[in-house]
């Protein structure tokens, strides 16, 4: 606080508030650590401590004001509810979004460096949510896209053939076509796409038995030294590190040192395409997992248009009715990308909305202009 300023009560009662959000983010960061080991609890452990120092600071100004606990706000304590029951990337990605929200840069009473501080934390949280959307984005990519395909796609069937006038149960079997075949072909599509990748990434991958040629090499030409230029060193970087690996070779042989080619041995930052790692096969999921996702969530998404019709409605209100459960799926699809990625929820899922009923809405005004021609 400034020295300047004396104290008011709305100054209390803000500090008061802080206090309860940062005992509050503090008790998120030891909730998520309590479900992680090695160095990701470490990690978020530290993140505690920080924010117990945060609340040393308002307990510091509050002196003998500092009264009875309060509650935090309601998406701190959300959060923390959430941290105790779940745990996953959902909430880090949660945790992201409030450290990005912090408002001590511009508070009057925070510390630089308590600002500073938030700061970081954005990044370290991102950085955690980042191993977790890593490890879902190969399977949940076809997910989500399976799901609002069959939303959208199955939508636009349904109500462009509804508005052509023809028989409801012609609707009914059209829209049941329609989730078969687009659940069939975008699993069918995962599949082929993500094996392909896999296979790509694989292919750039060192090869095992090269290392057993390593003890046989010309030590004067020193070939090895080629391997790292192909990946992207420089010629003095490759000659220094292909000498480090063969003076290594010399004291241990090979069967006793593992990959002597493998990725890291060569690590270009500016160079991702070095070879396929673990991590790098993980993030594109597996083929199979893709697929099945793919159908299944296509399916999911494809029958909700379907609903009115299996229940017996008809004419416009199958169609208004249709028409609310889509964006109603699509609100829900949109805010999840948007809490996975770490941006608005809320604008995610508004544009979702804006973007599958404005192609659903365009398809029902060809309908109606088709079944107007025809009749």
């Amino acid at each position: 606080m400034h020295p300047a300023r004396r104290r008011t009560r709305a100054d209390i009662r803000r500090w008061r508030r802080l206090l309860a959000d940062e005992r509050a983010e503090a008790a998120v960061y030891r909730d998520l650590a309590g479900r992680r080991t090695g160095e990701e609890r470490d990690i978020l452990l530290a993140l505690a401590r920080a924010e117990k120092r945060h609340e040393s600071h308002w307990l510091a100004l509050l002196g003998t004001d500092v009264g009875a606990p309060v509650r935090g706000d309601l998406r701190t304590r959300a959060l923390g509810f959430l941290a105790r029951r779940f745990g996953g990337v959902f909430v880090l990605a949660l945790a992201q979004r409030a450290e990005a929200r912090s408002s001590y840069a511009h508070d009057a009473d925070a510390t630089v460096t308590m600002a500073a501080d938030e700061q970081i934390h954005e990044e370290v949280v991102r950085a955690l949510a980042t191993r977790g959307r890593n490890r879902l984005s190969g399977t949940f990519r076809a997910a989500v896209f399976g799901a609002n395909d069959g939303l959208v796609s199955n939508l636009a069937l349904v109500l462009g053939i509804g508005a052509s006038g023809v028989a409801t149960s012609t609707v009914l079997l059209s829209g049941l076509a329609g989730l078969l075949a687009g659940a069939l072909s975008m699993g069918a599509g995962e599949f082929v796409s993500v094996r392909s990748q896999r296979e790509l990434l694989e292919a750039s991958s060192p090869s095992p038995a090269a290392g057993a040629a390593l003890p046989h090499l010309d030590v004067d030409a020193n070939e090895l030294a080629l391997v790292y230029r192909a990946r992207g060193m420089t010629i003095e970087d490759a000659t220094a590190h292909a000498d480090a690996v063969l003076a290594r070779l010399a004291v241990t042989p090979v069967e006793h040192q593992g990959p002597l080619l493998r990725v890291q041995e060569a690590p270009v930052q500016d160079r991702p395409a070095d070879g396929a790692t673990e991590d790098e096969l993980e993030t594109h999921g597996t083929a199979w997992g893709a697929a099945i996702s793919s159908f299944c969530f296509f399916a999911s998404g494809a029958v909700v248009p379907v609903l009115p019709y299996l229940f017996g409605l008809d004419g416009l209100v199958a169609v208004v009715v249709a028409t609310a459960l889509v964006g109603l799926a699509l609100l829900v699809t949109g805010a999840v990308v948007g809490l996975l990625s770490g941006t608005s929820p809320l604008t995610r899922a508004l544009r979702q909305v804006a973007i599958g009923l404005g192609a659903a809405g365009v398809t029902y005004v060809l309908g109606l202009v088709f079944g107007a021609t025809v009749g």
